[in-house]
């Protein structure tokens, strides 16, 4: 199950390039229900993501380089290409997204929760602005085919 919020952000943290980093290019097999190819590096998979805004299903499968770059060249739209940074905020972890190319420059924040309590306790910081968590056009499998 993955319970995450997801916030636009008022400017950049300073200092973002201290932070832990990985280049991450993905692409929608399907959007209904999603089915995603991600490379994250070095590491890929296959992922099924239920429906649900705040909280849904989601399995990750391995998949080999040679059969992402087969199912890659299958997605549709728009393939995604974003840097994800990660900051602590205790005792969670901000999953910072600078999107790339035609999506650029749209930076979203994701808190994923351990429960649906702490995903609606959580105080967002200062320099989050607005929660887009219940608006489906902020998620990635939609990102694919806006005009943003």
């Amino acid at each position: 199950m993955e319970i995450e919020r997801k916030f636009t952000i008022k400017k950049l943290p300073e200092n973002l390039e201290q932070y832990p980093s990985r280049l991450i290019e993905q692409g929608y097999l399907n959007t209904n229900p999603v089915v995603r190819v991600r490379r994250d590096e070095d590491e890929y998979y296959l992922t099924y993501k239920g429906k649900g805004l705040l909280a849904r299903e989601e399995y990750n499968l391995p998949l080999t380089e040679e059969a992402y770059h087969h199912l890659i060249q299958k997605a549709d739209g728009r393939i995604i290409t974003k840097r994800r940074y990660l900051l602590p905020c205790d005792p969670y972890t901000i999953e910072l997204d600078v999107f790339h190319g035609d999506l650029a420059p749209l930076v979203i924040a994701e808190v994923e929760f351990p429960s649906v309590k702490e995903a609606q306790d959580f105080l967002p910081p200062d320099w989050f602005q607005d929660d887009v968590t219940m608006d489906p056009a902020y998620h990635n499998s939609n990102l694919i085919h806006s005009d943003r």
